[in-house]
């Protein structure tokens, strides 16, 4: 599918951003309380703060309780207010009668996985109901047999799907796995901190931002923009044009270039200005654009990857159930609208974009939520990895950024 820009290059906080935030629609975040793992809010008729969830994960496990929803997903990605409290999450417990621990515990891909991956393995429940991840995490999930099958005839509004969506590789008819949001990945930057508009990943290897600067530990992410600024395809490479990546940025870090390689946490790092650009993604760069107006994103000329995250129900969840209809509820167009006008990620709903329209009509067209095919044609996705290949690259990148 598809991922998206930001219509305005310059370094003003968007308009249409600005109109939300300054009608209250749009709240500002408190970004650093939720870029902690395991944060999570409890959302129902009254809206409490869950418990701490240790590294184990057996925390926040529903009990088999119907009337309890757990909902792991990445920082920055539903609609939340100052205290971080959602309207979508309390117009779906007011109306389903669930309450709703979201727990803002996914910082990568990786990571998450392997924190579960023992309890899955063996079988055992993770104490989620519902999580998100990346198109080729939810592969893996999914021939691991690690998610449960969707029962589709309890989210009847899986019709409003984007047809590109409805077909993917690793879940034919798409039986297990919903696209959340899709996005961009490229490059998130202050220009009152680097002095200059910055357009290509080579600049980030610039010597005048050494020490400020870092990568996302997500492989692709990084691996496939370095690669597309050395002219290479990420869609077509091969090991070798990998390892070439590896070594410019091994070089970068083993120099100091580069900071450190991040998940989502890199947030508060670039609202400080601890970091003045880095490797990032296009819906977060806008959100934290409330914290810090000098904030940019902008798609590199080199290219951006196109990724896609998926709603899934971990093998033995508690309340299955309750997932569908949270996965129902969502694409409803004037809920998907809701989370898009404030996550500013390509939302997957058809009828969104008239639905956002009557929240702010400058969102409808908006290159970050509903890109264009001149964008598009700017992006790339990555290389389809059989086990061996996966495994190969994931070492060769893990041993770069452990150091």
């Amino acid at each position: 599918m598809t991922e998206r820009q930001r219509t305005t290059a310059g370094g003003d906080l968007d308009p249409a951003v600005r109109a939300l935030a300054a009608s209250g629609a749009l709240s500002r975040r408190s970004f650093l309380r939720g870029l902690g793992l395991g944060g999570g809010v409890l959302v129902g008729s009254s809206l409490l703060a869950a418990c701490g969830i240790g590294a184990g994960g057996g925390g926040g496990a529903s009990g088999g309780d119907p009337s309890k929803l757990v909902f792991a997903n990445w920082p920055l990605y539903i609609d939340q207010d100052d205290d971080g409290n959602s309207e979508t999450l309390a117009m779906f417990t007011a109306e389903t009668g669930i309450e709703v621990e979201y727990l803002e515990e996914v910082n990568s891909n990786d990571e998450w996985f392997a924190r579960f991956q023992a309890q899955l393995a063996a079988g055992d429940p993770i104490g989620r109901d519902l999580t998100s991840l990346t198109d080729y995490m939810a592969a893996r999930m999914i021939l691991l047999d690690w998610v449960e099958e969707i029962d589709q005839s309890n989210v009847p509004n899986l019709a409003n799907m984007l047809p590109a969506l409805k077909e993917v590789s690793f879940d034919p008819g798409r039986t297990r796995s919903v696209t959340w949001q899709s996005g961009f990945t490229g490059i998130g930057y202050n220009p009152k901190l680097t002095g200059r508009p910055l357009t290509s990943i080579n600049d980030l290897f610039d010597p005048a931002f050494a020490g400020k600067v870092a990568f996302l530990s997500e492989m692709r992410d990084t691996t496939g923009l370095v690669m597309a600024s050395m002219g290479v395809d990420p869609e077509s490479h091969d090991f070798a044009d990998f390892e070439a990546a590896v070594a410019k940025l091994a070089d970068a870090s083993a120099s100091g270039q580069i900071r450190r390689f991040t998940g989502n946490d890199y947030s508060g790092d670039l609202v400080s200005g601890d970091l003045v650009a880095g490797v990032a993604w296009s819906g977060d760069i806008i959100q934290l654009q409330l914290e810090n107006p000098d904030l940019e994103f902008v798609m590199p000329s080199d290219g951006g990857y196109l990724w896609s995250d998926n709603l899934m129900i971990p093998k033995g969840a508690a309340n299955k159930e309750g997932a569908e209809a949270m996965m129902d509820f969502v694409y409803r167009p004037e809920i998907a609208a809701q989370i898009a006008a404030y996550v500013n990620y390509i939302t997957p709903v058809l009828g969104a974009q008239e639905a956002i329209a009557e929240i702010d009509p400058e969102l409808a067209e908006n290159e970050l939520i509903f890109p264009s095919a001149a964008t598009l044609s700017n992006t790339f996705e990555y290389l389809v990895l059989d086990e061996d290949e996966e495994r190969a690259r994931q070492d060769l990148f893990q041993t770069l950024i452990v150091g």
